[in-house]
């Protein structure tokens, strides 16, 4: 009878989340920046982390690192063309594969970090093209131009989100008049639903999915909205204004506490939204301007936010329940933050890598070193795995012990 409950209960579970099946999804297991790693180390050798070892033949890019079935899974330009690499757990590649046309606009470069799972790439371009490979070989499975099949727009550095799943599904925001938020099949391709949404360009953000009693609702951010839309259906349940300068959400919303929080760049600041018991109503709790973070994100650790402005450049502590600013630090230059064992781990833009105690005081740099290995910006979102760091610098993947 017992083992009857469990198993009932991780079905449940499986069906709650839609995630489970994924070893290493954009941002940690949950998209928040959060990684249930223990038992790591509180103070770095003077010269920084050991690296275990670096991998410099990448493509030009920003992704992250996924993991599936013991292999590493990167994105990266040559010349016009992106390419998948896959790399085993010593740092040898296996094999390459081309996804599509690279992009090459303003500030080029792959932005996507490949979403692995069921044997499967899904791979998302900065023209807006889907595409599905399959995980042992990068044999194409199927493509999707959002722009020449659907109505996608793009917008003016490319459009860029890590992909999300939920079951069959897979989500994406084209920014079309019609097809503006959309869920395909994960297998096929083939369109599930669409939403119009509000009609606007898409912005650069990776959204999340919740669930809120019986329903699950997957939350993005669109050029001047926040969205939340059914996930069964497509329907748009609420939008909340946010609008920025440049129309630059690149943030993942982060879900706690029957709450949404997003933070937008450019001066605009951080919004944290109530949800009815349904999710079908959201109420503003509060909003800080001071914590702006463009592009690196922001974790929450106990009752607080964490993370690095734009325009307020440093790094802030802001109390999730009240939005009270505890604290504003210019000991780095601004950057991504991820947290594992009560530790942030702080990746600026001028290459700082430092490890900071995470409480809401002060910004208490425990150990602090310099990234050397890599190329061109410094904006990619370090991944914790095994009590490795794995860190990715333009053509390099370098990954640190940390453990």
């Amino acid at each position: 009878m017992k083992s009857i409950k469990l198993i009932v209960m991780l079905f449940l579970l499986c069906s709650v989340t839609g995630l489970a099946q994924i070893e290493s999804a954009w941002r940690g297991p949950d998209r928040n920046g959060i990684y249930p790693d223990k038992g790591l180390l509180t103070q770095w050798p003077e010269d920084g982390p050991e690296i275990i070892w670096h991998y410099d033949n990448l493509g030009e890019g920003y992704s992250s690192a996924s993991f599936y079935n013991d292999k590493i899974y990167m994105s990266g330009n040559e010349d016009t063309t992106g390419y998948i690499y896959v790399l085993d757990m010593n740092g040898s590649l296996l094999w390459k594969k081309p996804y599509g046309r690279a992009y090459t606009g303003s500030f080029p470069n792959t932005r996507t970090t490949p979403l692995v799972t069921d044997g499967k790439i899904y791979m998302y371009t900065g023209y807006g093209v889907l595409t599905c490979m399959n995980a042992e070989n990068g044999d194409k499975i199927w493509v999707l131009d959002t722009q020449k099949e659907l109505d996608g727009r793009n917008i003016t550095w490319g459009v860029t989100e890590n992909l999300l799943i939920d079951g069959d599904k897979l989500f994406c925001s084209p920014g079309g008049e019609k097809y503006n938020v959309i869920a395909v099949n994960k297998n096929t391709g083939k369109l599930i639903w669409s939403s119009p949404g509000l009609g606007d360009l898409s912005a650069y953000c990776s959204p999340v999915v919740i669930p809120r009693k019986g329903r699950k609702i997957l939350v993005t951010m669109m050029a001047s909205h926040i969205q939340g839309h059914d996930t069964e259906t497509g329907e748009m349940l609420w939008s909340y204004e946010q609008p920025n300068q440049w129309s630059v959400h690149a943030n993942t919303p982060v879900y706690a506490d029957n709450a949404i929080a997003c933070v937008s760049g450019y001066g605009k600041g951080t919004v944290k939204l109530n949800l009815n018991e349904d999710g079908s109503q959201v109420t503003k709790a509060w909003f800080n301007e001071e914590l702006d973070n463009r592009i690196g994100a922001f974790v929450k650790w106990g009752d607080y936010l964490y993370g690095s402005g734009d325009k307020n450049r440093g790094w802030h502590c802001v109390n999730w329940n009240t939005g009270e600013s505890k604290y504003y630090d210019k000991s780095l230059a601004n950057g991504v933050v991820i947290a594992a064992d009560g530790m942030l781990i702080c990746y600026s833009d001028r290459g700082e890598l430092a490890l900071v105690k995470a409480e809401p005081d002060k910004f208490n740099i425990l150990s602090q070193t310099k990234v050397n290995l890599g190329t061109m910006q410094h904006w990619s979102h370090p991944v914790i795995k095994d009590g490795k760091l794995y860190l990715r610098h333009g053509k390099s993947l370098i990954v640190y012990k940390i453990k």
